[in-house]
């Protein structure tokens, strides 16, 4: 990565959208203006996808950015979405759609999209490794790795095999880093064992780390009057070593010039501050959640289809950091294409019967459907 390039990175995911309006209605008057200040304070790191605001993040991109400034002048990456290609050459399909909507002639980074242990056999099958080396050879990826949602022994085993792979996009963040599910840390050090750098997604976990409840965010403000509560989360990966981008999906100019201004004096963690956090754990992890484990046991029988185990955990989410907006977005992400809703439970009763921490499922649904579908 080029050292003149700041940490903070703008993730054009979460962008501002005009009033009333899906996702696809980008408030591209506001977002103009967030683009010309982020390069008027001398970041340069631009984030995008193909689905991004269902595809119009990458159109944005070209008529507000790459149109209205110079190609050298910032640093563009997308990714390669091999969760929705079913054909190997789709990938071919997809890239020539995303040079067209950036118009931007090159990507400077250019990710295969959310690895996990589902998409990976897709990966191998297509050769999507053999595919963006290619890019690079032929100039049109400037440096090529991936974004990643498994464990650390699969990541192991990825960079072990792919050492052509030249960055790798984690989610990290301090309430995620001991999790046993993300394995932030446990992640984090594989990249550092394979020397690889690291881009960090969910700093500040879709929000909730700026939102948090009030005797939590007392905590913050008693050590820190001064600073605001996500600064802490984007200094918490900024102090990481191995960490050369830290992407933010910001949503307003507030949230941009906040983010901005941690990032123009950047502090590293204290010892002292660490400790802060250590003390905002404890009290997160005296929140009462569902006593969920994962192991999944309810969902093989179930005539609805509903991920029952990915729906608790977004309503555990939900409860601990009151982070409403960032979990319906991703309910509506985790049921569209037919997969069952909360609300489609028909109380069958099958999962109660096969949960071995006795959960009373079919209530925990029906709370799920009040907070997410309505």
């Amino acid at each position: 990565m080029d050292s003149s390039i700041k940490k903070l990175g703008f993730g054009l995911m979460r962008l501002p959208r005009v009033k009333g309006g899906n996702d696809a209605d980008i408030d591209k008057k506001q977002v103009a203006e967030m683009i010309d200040l982020f390069l008027e304070r001398g970041f340069k790191y631009f984030d995008t996808a193909f689905m991004y605001h269902e595809g119009e993040s990458e159109k944005a991109v070209g008529e507000l950015l790459v149109a209205r400034h110079p190609r050298d002048s910032f640093f563009l990456a997308s990714k390669l979405p091999m969760m929705d290609i079913e054909k190997k050459e789709e990938m071919e399909e997809v890239f020539n759609t995303q040079l067209e909507r950036t118009r931007a002639g090159y990507f400077d980074r250019y990710l295969i999209h959310g690895i996990d242990r589902r998409t990976a056999k897709k990966v191998d099958e297509f050769d999507a490794w053999g595919y963006v080396k290619a890019l690079k050879e032929k100039g049109l990826a400037r440096s090529i790795g991936f974004s990643f949602h498994s464990s650390a022994e699969h990541l192991d085993e990825i960079l072990t095999k792919h050492p052509e792979m030249e960055f790798v996009q984690l989610q990290i963040n301090y309430a995620d880093w001991e999790d046993k599910e993300v394995q932030s840390r446990l992640c984090y050090e594989v990249a550092e064992k394979h020397g690889k750098p690291v881009t960090v997604m969910e700093p500040v976990r879709g929000g909730a780390l700026s939102a948090m409840p009030e005797n939590i965010r007392d905590i913050f403000l008693s050590a820190a009057p001064d600073k605001n509560i996500a600064s802490w989360a984007l200094r918490f990966v900024g102090s990481l070593p191995m960490v050369d981008i830290v992407l933010s999906g910001m949503s307003n100019i507030e949230q941009l010039k906040e983010n901005m201004d941690t990032f123009d004096n950047f502090e590293p963690l204290t010892d002292a501050e660490r400790r802060v956090i250590a003390e905002v754990l404890e009290e997160i992890r005296k929140i009462p959640t569902i006593p969920c484990t994962f192991c999944k046991y309810c969902t093989p029988n179930c005539p609805q289809n509903i991920n029952i185990p990915r729906i608790i955990s977004l309503l555990n989410d939900y409860n601990t950091y009151q982070n409403l907006e960032a979990n319906v977005r991703r309910y509506n992400m985790m049921t569209k294409g037919g997969r069952g809703k909360a609300s489609d439970c028909i109380e069958c009763g099958s999962c109660e019967n096969h949960c071995p921490q006795n959960i009373k499922i079919m209530s925990v649904l029906k709370e799920a459907a009040k907070a997410f579908e309505n």
